[in-house]
């Protein structure tokens, strides 16, 4: 019986007790059998009735209290645990250059983030899900980075979200080819970015916005676009050079909507920053302006050659000039 008893005590012996403290604490609680009667104030109804042979001290998950603890505590391991799982799945699966799968792993692991209230971890996970669907379904990638977005926006985290809205518009820009949706999130991008005072970075997108609304002949939107930069650009002594760019794009935007508005405009842009007169873009624009005029195509073209023979036209202002001059009469091919 001793050494059952010594043993029983052993079991639910408190660990900052000695054996003789306790001993000499609960000398006086023995039953006639000899055996140490152990507390009852802590020992719960369903304790008793589950005939659990922990010492009622010691952790018991009949307790009404620590059971309930420990079953949500036990459930949020597992949670963490098939997170890990699925993160580890994922990343195997790209390995293996299973894109959809790896996407539909990462996109698992997020919504149990989301259980677990663990938002940042959740948004990192849709966007490593949007990742991975750009290379298999664009679609369900721009879906992915959406929620990430929302996530990223009712945390406040503005920037990051302007971010992913500039991958969305990519992928309607090379994969979707929907510009209409491009122009949306560019702009969507450009109000978060102005919002947390990236200027720069809300410029470079509505750049965007101007160079696909001017295709979209939406030329007045343009305008507002590049004349808006361009004012910013002057007043910069890093972006002043850039600033004949922006507002000579405005010129041949204004040019497309009427050759008044053009003369108009290359005055006033003349008066908001006089090195602009002095360009070769200025001075481009007038002479396209005087071969207009005149309906000389001839003249038109050689300006344009001219141009191009010392700076490089790319295809958005080709399509411009191209566009400015189907208005001449007698038309020829751009060279």
């Amino acid at each position: 019986m001793g050494k059952a008893v010594g043993n029983q005590q052993a079991l639910w012996l408190p660990s900052r007790l000695g054996f003789s403290e306790f001993k000499g604490r609960f000398a006086k609680r023995r039953d006639p059998s000899g055996c140490l009667k152990r507390p009852r104030a802590i020992v719960s109804p369903a304790h008793v009735k589950s005939g659990c042979r922990n010492p009622p001290d010691a952790y018991c998950p009949f307790s009404p209290v620590i059971g309930r603890r420990s079953a949500a505590s036990r459930g949020s391991s597992r949670i963490e645990e098939a997170c890990d799982i699925y993160a580890r799945a994922a990343n195997m699966f790209k390995m293996a250059k299973n894109w959809s799968a790896a996407g539909n792993a990462f996109c698992q692991a997020a919504q149990l983030h989301l259980q677990l209230q663990s938002k940042h971890d959740a948004a990192t996970n849709f966007v490593d899900a949007g990742n991975a669907f750009k290379k298999a379904d664009p679609q369900e990638a721009i879906n992915c980075l959406i929620r990430a977005i929302e996530i990223y926006t009712d945390m406040g985290r503005f920037t990051i979200a302007a971010k992913h809205h500039i991958s969305i518009a990519e992928i309607y820009e090379t994969e979707l080819v929907d510009i209409e949706k491009a122009i949306a999130h560019y702009e969507q991008a450009a109000d978060y970015y102005k919002g947390e005072e990236s200027n720069s970075s809300a410029n470079k997108c509505l750049l965007k916005v101007a160079t696909y609304a001017a295709q979209l002949e939406q030329y007045q939107k343009a305008v507002e676009i590049y004349e808006q930069v361009g004012t910013s650009a002057m007043d910069s002594p890093l972006l002043k050079y850039s600033a004949k760019e922006y507002f000579f794009k405005a010129a041949l935007c204004h040019f497309c909507i009427d050759m008044l508005n053009a003369k108009l405009a290359v005055q006033k842009y003349e008066e908001m920053f006089p090195a602009f007169t002095d360009s070769r873009e200025c001075k481009l624009v007038k002479k396209l302006l005087d071969a207009h005029e005149e309906q000389n195509i001839d003249a038109y073209t050689d300006a344009v050659k001219e141009y191009d023979s010392i700076s490089r036209l790319d295809q958005w202002l080709t399509t411009m000039l191209l566009r400015i001059k189907k208005t001449i009469q007698g038309e020829e091919d751009l060279r």
